[in-house]
């Protein structure tokens, strides 16, 4: 029997301290000026899960999460704080 997860986990970051953990493809952590686009994929509030345009395209291409688009993706963990700003950053109609 698997639990149901009520918690995000919780991650520690060098600014905003212990807050709940957002998951972001590493194009979207990169510096750059320009705007990267920045596709939510969770349709739960709470379940904070983005990548990039690049990775949307890439993942409609294969059609599923294979092995090659989580090799692109390379997913990270980011505070939910830090998750917004990036949002704001990259987001085509911010």
């Amino acid at each position: 029997m698997m639990m149901a997860q009520t918690d995000n986990p919780t991650i520690k970051c060098g600014t905003h301290g212990t807050v709940n953990s957002a998951v972001v493809c590493c194009h979207l952590l990169q510096k750059t000026e320009g705007v990267l686009g920045f596709v939510e994929n969770s349709p739960e509030p709470d379940d904070l899960q983005a990548w990039c345009g690049a990775c949307e395209e890439f993942f409609l291409s294969e059609g599923e999460m294979t092995e090659a688009f989580r090799a692109f993706n390379n997913f990270s963990l980011v505070c939910e704080f830090c998750y917004a700003k990036i949002k704001q950053q990259h987001s085509a109609n911010p």
